[in-house]
């Protein structure tokens, strides 16, 4: 197996530190790593660095940090030949800087393809009730997750997976099937397939006001599965009285016995068993239950 090709690396987040690493540790040369700029997060608006970057800075790799890729076209072209790898980047690559690479920019997609393109793939799959999802590897176009197919490899849920859950198993899922394709893919040997338009189905990005959850909008086995699918963002927001509260963990119920069972457009309740409270604390349905007061 030859990991002698030079490889730029895109990618921003948890799942995208997964395929670095994993490229790191299989001794491919990556002479750069592009993610985005540091941003604020949390209460505090602290300064906080893409994971990436934090997984480059151990090993020395150089991290560029445009604001626009064409800022870093030159750097890119004075690498020439380089091929690009790219995991949950998180920006639209324009083709001035696609046409940099050959045989073009590898991306990591954690859904079969064609469905569930964009941006929440993962939220998708739980919310809708899937019994698998899956990773693809395609080549990179200007459309959305529209490239031809180099390999793709079908992921089993048990219908309990949480987002994060879901995310890191995808990432790491996502990483193995990588680096198992990737040297035909650089040789030659494996050329992608186009996928059947016909077929493509889309996500959104999901927004903070998903956060607010109505179980009389929907049925308690959907309200279930929102909670799972949002646990770490935008969270499932609700009311019980004046106090505003977060679900991390419910089922379904067939009878409602507390404040905590939440009444659902089919006449089923979505049970809380586990909640965040006004103070940020997390608790069982019962210390919310024992200590509560209207």
């Amino acid at each position: 197996m030859s990991t002698s090709k030079t490889i730029i690396f895109f990618g921003t987040e948890d799942f995208s530190a997964a395929s670095l690493n994993t490229l790191i540790m299989n001794g491919y040369h990556i002479a750069a790593v592009i993610t985005k700029p540091d941003s604020l997060r949390g209460r505090g608006h602290q300064l906080v660095e893409p994971a990436v970057k934090k997984t480059a800075n151990r090993h020395n790799i150089p991290v560029w940090q445009p604001n626009k890729l064409v800022d870093v076209a030159s750097k890119i072209t004075a690498l020439q030949p380089v091929v690009g790898v790219l995991a949950s980047y998180g920006k639209i690559i324009p083709d001035p800087i696609l046409d940099l690479f050959t045989p073009g920019i590898i991306n990591v997609h954690p859904s079969l393809l064609p469905k569930y393109r964009g941006p929440s793939p993962i939220e998708a799959a739980i919310i809708n009730g899937d019994q698998q999802t899956g990773v693809s590897i395609i080549r990179l176009v200007a459309a959305m997750d529209a490239g031809p197919l180099y390999a793709q490899e079908a992921y089993a849920l048990t219908g309990h997976e949480t987002r994060p859950e879901l995310y890191g198993q995808l990432a790491e899922f996502g990483a193995d099937l990588l680096i198992h394709v990737l040297p035909d893919i650089l040789s030659g040997a494996l050329s992608p397939v186009d996928q059947d338009e016909s077929a493509a189905t889309y996500t959104h990005l999901i927004t903070k006001e998903a956060g607010q959850l109505n179980p009389a909008t929907v049925t308690a086995a959907e309200a279930e599965r929102i909670v799972r699918a949002h646990l770490n963002y935008p969270k499932s927001h609700f009311k019980v009285g004046s106090r505003e509260l977060i679900a991390t963990s419910a089922h379904v119920s067939t009878t409602g016995t507390s404040l905590l069972d939440l009444a659902c457009k089919d006449g089923l309740f979505l049970s809380i068993d586990e909640l965040i409270g006004p103070s940020g604390r997390r608790m069982t349905k019962t210390d919310f239950l024992n200590g509560y007061q209207a």
